[in-house]
């Protein structure tokens, strides 16, 4: 391998590991500035309620989108295969 192929092996890691990770980071972030806002209105300071909201969230979305996760990692893993077998 020259370097050329090491640095797009990684640029490629790099970009599944973000189209991986992004759906829950976003998500869970939206959930946790909305139920920041509602905190703050009613004057409810409770950390577990922002826990377990988002927790719930990154759940559903492991659950909703997990065959395509899957799917991406595999193929990611093929790819890298492919070419340690050339």
């Amino acid at each position: 391998m020259d370097t050329a192929q090491v640095t797009d092996l990684l640029r490629d890691a790099v970009g599944v590991a973000l189209k991986l990770a992004s759906p829950m980071l976003v998500l869970s972030m939206l959930v946790g500035v909305v139920v920041a806002i509602f905190q703050a209105v009613t004057q409810i300071h409770e950390q577990t309620i922002s826990f377990v909201l988002k927790l719930i969230v990154v759940v559903g979305v492991l659950l909703i989108g997990g065959g395509w996760m899957m799917d991406t990692l595999q193929d990611y893993t093929r790819e890298i295969f492919s070419l340690i077998a050339s």
